[in-house]
């Protein structure tokens, strides 16, 4: 039995831990993967730098990419591969789809405008479909047909913030897209700005898929848009300067915020399919037919803060709330646990919940930036019914502090278990992105998807990307496509 005196102690003890471990914490500098002294001026590769499973080996495809998003395979097997034309950082380049060649050599087949990040790219009897990001004229999904001509299939998506459209996938006529949240955590602010967006679209915020009544929960900080005018004060779900109110009622739209949405090819409505995600980005069907996304989990930034939390793979309910912005993985971000080290605790900013978050499949690291991903479905490849996910890597001090890098590798799911291991990732003693490594590894894996026989795993390497107190710095034609295969017995 503890006696009174030693409850006492052990909870003076524990009170101490977290107060040193917290002050610490605030203490350390950041040591993220793009954090690096001198920006590469060029690409090393060298398969040898990375380590598999035994009996998978890995090759490189295609080099020289432009900020590589997404891939998609054609009826013949030939791999098409999505140019953003835009990073974080405000860095604007051509979106282009790029066909590879079997030799290496890429060959442009269609272009876009000032209106990337194009984000994915899926294919569907001889057409191509693409997530546009849409961050000067708003989201779209363009079509690109056989004779190359591009058109639009849906346009005027909430795609000016800070996330955009993503994806897509198609399935029974219909094609599935994820549509990501305009901030953070459901607070415009100071963040907003330093993306860039705040100032070319100053009336923009997130929009609810449902009606929603609000908590009344105001932020008042430096006014970022007009510092004569002094403070401003800004609620959730609202333009940045504008208050909100216990009690007060934000009509629901479609199309809207944190959503995965659905249309179908032959033309009709915009359907939902579920919402209260933060960034949904990378979507599959499982062999049985069932829906799974990646959502990118909350930054350590901006009016509301969320610290620890993890991305997140969703199986999709149709018509299911998954929490955004008051819950993370199921849990209540008003715990604890969340509160960012230093920042006051976090408010909710929903009165009342329009339904329970569900379990999440699994729960991934800590700034990882899951994106993209595939489900194997050939017993020659392995782990069939598993998913690999290609995790782009920490985007530190600007989504918050890590102590080490995380992400920049492979992982795949148990999607039965939620148990995640790592697939690929650059070997050395320490994780990292190849440049911080000094190696010729994996830089910032972005997509991962099996080709149509299922034999070969192809990831889409974004390049490399630095982060500093700036913002982002990507290095142009760094990119690469990479294939994982097993070796024959």
């Amino acid at each position: 039995m503890i006696h009174r005196k030693g409850i006492i102690l052990l909870l003076c003890f524990s009170v101490f831990v977290v107060i040193v471990v917290s002050g610490c914490y605030r203490i350390r500098s950041s040591n993220g993967g793009g954090e690096i002294k001198n920006i590469p001026s060029g690409r090393i590769i060298n398969v040898s730098d990375i380590a598999l499973p035994e009996g998978y080996i890995i090759e490189v495809v295609a080099t020289g990419l432009n900020y590589p998003t997404g891939i998609a395979f054609d009826d013949e097997g030939v791999p098409y591969v999505t140019e953003s034309g835009y990073s974080y950082g405000e860095v604007w380049e051509t979106p282009k789809l790029i066909k590879i060649q079997e030799d290496g050599t890429l060959e442009t087949v269609a272009t876009g405008g000032k209106n990337g990040p194009w984000n994915g790219v899926a294919f569907s009897e001889g057409n191509f479909y693409i997530a546009e990001g849409g961050q000067m004229e708003g989201g779209k999904i363009l079509k690109i047909d056989r004779e190359r001509e591009v058109s639009t299939l849906i346009s005027d998506l909430p795609s000016f913030g800070d996330h955009h459209t993503n994806g897509p996938v198609v399935r029974d006529g219909y094609i599935y897209f994820g549509q990501g949240t305009a901030t953070n955590s459901g607070i415009v602010g100071k963040d907003n700005k330093k993306y860039g967006w705040l100032d070319r679209f100053p009336d923009f915020h997130d929009i609810p898929c449902d009606d929603i009544t609000l908590a009344g929960f105001n932020v008042t900080a430096e006014n970022v848009l007009d510092e004569s005018a002094g403070e401003a004060t800004t609620g959730a779900f609202v333009a940045y300067g504008q208050s909100t109110r216990k009690g007060q009622v934000i009509k629901g739209a479609l199309p809207c915020s944190g959503a995965v949405m659905r249309y179908p090819l032959s033309g009709g409505e915009l359907e939902l399919v579920a919402w209260g995600f933060r960034n949904p980005y990378g979507l599959a069907f499982s062999p049985l037919g069932n829906l799974y996304l990646t959502d990118n989990a909350y930054d350590n930034r901006g009016s509301r803060p969320v610290w620890g939390a993890g991305d997140v793979l969703w199986e999709v309910e149709t018509g299911k709330w998954y929490g955004w912005p008051d819950f993370s993985a199921g849990k209540s971000i008003i715990e604890k646990s969340y509160d960012a080290p230093g920042e006051d605790d976090l408010q909710k900013v929903l009165a009342n919940y329009p339904g329970t978050p569900p379990e999440p499949t699994a729960v991934l690291g800590v700034h990882s930036s899951s994106n993209g991903f595939d489900f194997s479905k050939n017993t020659g490849f392995g782990h069939e019914g598993e998913v690999f996910v290609a995790q782009f890597g920490d985007m530190a001090p600007e989504v918050g502090k890590v102590l080490s890098p995380v992400g920049f590798k492979v992982v795949r799911i148990d999607v039965s278990t939620g148990v995640i291991s790592d697939f690929a990732v650059n070997k050395g003693k320490r994780n990292g992105p190849a440049s911080w490594l000094k190696s010729g590894g994996l830089e910032r894996p972005i997509a991962a998807r099996f080709d149509p026989a299922g034999s070969a795993l192809y990831i889409v390497d974004f390049g490399i990307l630095k982060m500093s107190k700036n913002g982002s710095e990507p290095v142009k034609n760094t990119g690469v496509v990479w294939k994982i295969t097993r070796k024959q017995k």
